[in-house]
């Protein structure tokens, strides 16, 4: 689910001091569960509720607008951590190898 704008956690505090001040407690968790307000957008124009693959759609697009990306940077030092990660953990499986290989040979095929 998309990430609430500023006017909206706002606005979801002002109805929390409100429903505080008149309700009883449990009259606020309703509201609190069952919002009455109609979805807007961040313009604060009312949407349609739309169809699944196309409402996912929009909503996954909207998630990757709010990726902070990597830069060149950033993914050629990443690249460099995982392949000398790699060199290490492979020279130690081949050192295991070899050591198995020779205790294998001299110990339990004699």
């Amino acid at each position: 689910m998309a990430r609430m704008t500023r006017s909206q956690r706002r606005a979801r505090r002002q109805a929390q001091a409100a429903s505080a001040a008149g309700q009883s407690s449990a009259a606020s968790r309703v509201a609190q569960v069952r919002p009455q307000a109609p979805v807007k957008t961040q313009t604060g124009a009312r949407r349609k509720e739309e169809a699944g693959s196309k409402r996912f759609i929009a909503e996954c697009w909207g998630e990757l607008k709010k990726v902070e990306w990597p830069t060149q940077s950033h993914v050629i030092q990443g690249t460099l951590v995982v392949l000398v990660a790699c060199i290490i953990v492979g020279t130690y499986i081949w050192l295991c190898d070899i050591a198995s290989k020779n205790l294998v040979q001299d110990v339990f095929l004699r």
